[in-house]
């Protein structure tokens, strides 16, 4: 069993790119995961080395295990602001899959031989198929309704991306498609992941009942 900091390094490489010194290539400026019993932080490279060392004292420290909500955020903000204005925050709880091989369900794999199922609701995903693969669909009279592909993947994991179309939520079909996605993820031998914000209700709902186990908090500032 992975423990909680190497999960944690494994979102941040599967949701970034890295250069060799490990800072961000693509990203926020600011990654700060928190998993209880360690952080995982990360600068972009763009990012002044004064900047970054000051961010680095600062990050080390502060409350993030002991009492993580007496982080001064204005602080980390007013430092980047130094160099760059900080445009967008986001925060919200990443998960890890349980083992899903072997659970029966509805989803059909897409690929292109099957691409017209994507055609009424999801035809702005029809050029990303090859780049999201595994894709699975929850299909209803020859209509994709509920789409669960990778967001973001490596050779070591991957992150699941779900829609449903709006006339089709709430029946389940979200489960289906989703545990099917992570079962062929784990096949492959790779860790299936799941992140969301604080504010998307419906995604936090969902993980609750897939059961995903959260391993931790992710924090990015761009």
């Amino acid at each position: 069993m992975l423990s909680y900091d190497e999960l944690m390094e494994i979102h941040a490489r599967v949701r970034f790119k890295h250069d060799e010194t490990g800072r961000l290539i693509t990203g926020p400026l600011l990654f700060i995961g928190t998993t209880g019993k360690g952080i995982v932080e990360r600068y972009h490279q763009t990012l002044d080395k004064d900047i970054t060392n000051e961010l680095k004292r600062f990050v080390k420290n502060s409350s993030w295990l002991d009492n993580p909500n007496k982080v001064n955020m204005v602080k980390m903000i007013e430092i980047l602001n130094k160099e760059r204005p900080v445009e967008r925050v986001y925060a919200g709880p990443v998960y890890v899959f349980d083992d899903v091989q072997g659970k029966p369900t509805e989803a059909v794999r897409i690929t292109h031989e099957n691409i017209e199922l994507l055609e009424q609701h999801f035809s702005d995903y029809i050029e990303d198929v090859d780049v999201g693969q595994p894709v699975f669909a929850v299909v209803r009279d020859r209509v994709a309704v509920s789409l669960c592909c990778s967001a973001v993947q490596t050779s070591i994991g991957a992150e699941a991306s779900l829609r449903t179309a709006k006339d089709y939520r709430g029946r389940a079909y979200a489960l289906d498609v989703t545990t099917a996605w992570a079962a062929e993820i784990q096949q492959q031998g790779r860790i299936a992941l799941f992140s969301t914000a604080w504010n998307n209700m419906s995604s936090q709902a969902i993980a609750r009942k897939l059961e995903l186990k959260q391993y931790g908090v992710e924090l990015e500032l761009r």
